[in-house]
C-alpha cells in the first residue's frame, strides 16, 4: 500500500519503524509537528519521528497548521495514497484531508475503544485502576476517537507499570497490530466495526494540577497518581514552599495516628495518607536532582516534615 505517516513523539516510533522494515508498504511522506525549543538551552530540536524518518531517508514535512492548508491538501492528492497512518500526531485532521486517501486515515489509538477516548488514554488507564488496556486500529472521522475499529489487542496493567513502561509496551503492540490490520485491509478481508458509543469513557488531556497530591486520599489512589503521571505532570506536593515531585513510590496499608502529609524518616522515608503510607522511592525537590529516598532522607534535618505547604 502507498502510505503517508503522521506522528510526533517516541510512542509513534515502533509503528514508523515497522512500516519501514515490513517491505509490504511504501512510505511516500512523513508528517510531524514543527521543531520545538527544549532543554535548558532552549535549542530547537526535532521530534523523534522526524529524526527517525530522516535517518530512514524519508521525505518529511512539518506544517505549522493543518486547517486551511492548501499546500498540504495538494501534496496528499498528488501522492495518490491508499491510506495515511496516524500515531500520536497531536493535532486534529480536517475533514477535507480525511477524504483524500483511498482508504482514509487509519489511527493507532492506545486503548481498547470505546474505552478511554481522548488525548491521554495510557495515563488514565492507570489512574482509573484498569486491570488491562490495549490498542485499537481505527478509521479516523471528525469525532473524538469515534470512528469504526478494524482491530484491537489487549495487554494487562501490572502494579509495577507506570505510564512510561506501559506506553513502551503499547507502542510495540500498536505497531504489530497495525501491520496485521493493514494486511487484512489490503486484501479486503476486514471491515471496520462501529463503536458502541453508549459504552464510551474518556481520557482528557492532562493538566498540571492533575498531579497535586491530596494526602487525605487513600494509598491506592495516590499510588496510581505516582504511576500514572510520569513523566508529566508527575505527582507532586509542597515542601517548604517548593514543589516536591515523586517519581516512583510504593504503598503500605497501615493504621496510624499521623496527620496526612507527614513525611517521616524511618529507615528511609514514608508519607502518611488516609489509610497507610506512601513509600517514595524516587523524589525531586524543585531545582534539585532526582534522588532515591535514602539520599533524600540524608539531606533532611528533621525526622518529620509536613508536606503540602
Amino acid at each position: 500500500m502507498r502510505l503517508a505517516f503522521m506522528g510526533t513523539p517516541g510512542f509513534a516510533l515502533p509503528t514508523l519503524r515497522a512500516l519501514i522494515e515490513s517491505g509490504a508498504h511504501t512510505l511516500e511522506l512523513v508528517v510531524t509537528q514543527p521543531d520545538k525549543q527544549k532543554g535548558r538551552g532552549m535549542k530547537m530540536l526535532p521530534s523523534p519521528v522526524k529524526e527517525a524518518a530522516l535517518a530512514g531517508g524519508l521525505p518529511v514535512i512539518q506544517p505549522e497548521r493543518l486547517k486551511n492548508n492548501a499546500e498540504m491538501v495538494d501534496a496528499l492528492r498528488r501522492l495518490a495514497l491508499d491510506a495515511v497512518i496516524v500515531v500520536a500526531y497531536g493535532r486534529i485532521i480536517p475533514a477535507e484531508m480525511l477524504a483524500i486517501p483511498r482508504r482514509g486515515f487509519i489511527n493507532v489509538h492506545a486503548s481498547v475503544l470505546p474505552a478511554l477516548r481522548g488525548a491521554a488514554p495510557i495515563n488514565w488507564a492507570i489512574l482509573s485502576g484498569y486491570p488491562a488496556t490495549g490498542v485499537s486500529i481505527m478509521q479516523l472521522d471528525q469525532g473524538l476517537d469515534t470512528g469504526p475499529v478494524y482491530l484491537s489487542a489487549s495487554c494487562p496493567i501490572t502494579e509495577q507499570d507506570d505510564a512510561v513502561t506501559l506506553s513502551e509496551r503499547l507502542a510495540r503492540l500498536g505497531a504489530d497490530t497495525l501491520l496485521e490490520a493493514l494486511a487484512m485491509i489490503a486484501a479486503d478481508d476486514i471491515v471496520p466495526e462501529p463503536q458502541d458509543h453508549a459504552r464510551a469513557t474518556y481520557a482528557p488531556l492532562l493538566k498540571k494540577e492533575d498531579g497535586l497530591i491530596d494526602w487525605t486520599r487513600d494509598a491506592l489512589t495516590i499510588g496510581r497518581m505516582v504511576r500514572g503521571l510520569v513523566p508529566w505532570p508527575c505527582a507532586f506536593t509542597g515542601m517548604g514552599g517548593k514543589i516536591l515531585r515523586i517519581w516512583k513510590a510504593s504503598y503500605r496499608l497501615e493504621r496510624h495516628d499521623c496527620k496526612p502529609g507527614t513525611l517521616i524518616k524511618d529507615q528511609g522515608l514514608k508519607i502518611a495518607c488516609h489509610d497507610g503510607f506512601i513509600i517514595p522511592e524516587l523524589l525531586q525537590l524543585e531545582g534539585k536532582q532526582v534522588l532515591d529516598m535514602h539520599a533524600f532522607a540524608n539531606g533532611l534535618r528533621a525526622n518529620k516534615v509536613m508536606l503540602g505547604e
